[in-house]
């Protein structure tokens, strides 16, 4: 497999970049084909190299801009010409991207920032292929206190335990929760278990004077929340 990082004596693109460059800072952005920012972002990382069919292969191998950033590194370096250079610079866009969603409501109560949440949730759990379970434990304030990955599972399940759930919880000082997984398959319908699981949560929740405030799930770009529909 090539190494996208080493230098090659490749044709001169600068004329092509410098159009893709001017596009970008004319403001084009919305008129650029996804491929067309992948290969000027690879084309910062792999100056030497006609970048565009790379970025072609790549939206073709993973399928939206969206599961290209947040594919893990190994997934990408599978890709003939994807080194590590390359891998770096589609992860600083992933990294920047859900930075600045998490900022949106990082220092307001998540309860008044609802939208901001779901568009960070969506951003960083829809692409993945592997069911995550994460707890977002809050203070009084309902400001977020920690946000932690409580389970990774198999491409169709994975596991939560209450009393870890409400242990941490306790460690933490935290008022409220609010639990969130993603499914894989797509689909945001909850099943019975997501239902069951979440009802026994916020059983042992309220005794301690802990509230549940919602059980989010993630299917690609949609979601569920278990409290909107009736169900917590």
């Amino acid at each position: 497999m090539a190494d996208a990082d080493a230098p090659a004596p490749l044709p001169d693109h600068a004329g092509h970049r410098a159009r893709l460059r001017a596009r970008l800072l004319g403001g084009d952005v919305e008129g650029m084909a996804d491929y067309e920012l992948v290969e000027y972002l690879l084309a910062l990382a792999i100056p030497r190299r006609d970048t565009k069919p790379l970025a072609k292969a790549l939206l073709r191998e993973f399928g939206s801009l969206a599961q290209l950033v947040s594919a893990d590194p190994e997934s990408l370096r599978r890709v003939e010409g994807m080194g590590d250079t390359a891998i770096a610079a589609l992860k600083i866009v992933q990294a920047a991207s859900l930075r600045m969603l998490k900022g949106e409501f990082r220092e307001k109560p998540l309860l008044s920032s609802w939208d901001s949440l779901l568009d960070w949730l969506r951003a960083d759990m829809g692409p993945i292929d592997v069911e995550r379970v994460r707890v977002l434990y809050l203070n009084a304030r309902n400001m977020l206190i920690r946000d932690e990955l409580v389970s990774e599972g198999s491409i169709d399940q994975s596991a939560i335990y209450v009393r870890e759930v409400i242990k941490r919880a306790l460690e933490l000082g935290a008022a409220a929760i609010i639990l969130v997984h993603n499914h894989p398959s797509g689909s945001p319908e909850p099943s019975r278990q997501d239902i069951a699981i979440t009802r026994d949560i916020a059983e042992a929740a309220a005794k301690l004077g802990i509230v549940v405030h919602d059980h989010i799930i993630i299917g690609g770009s949609e979601y569920r929340s278990l409290r909107a529909h009736g169900l917590l």
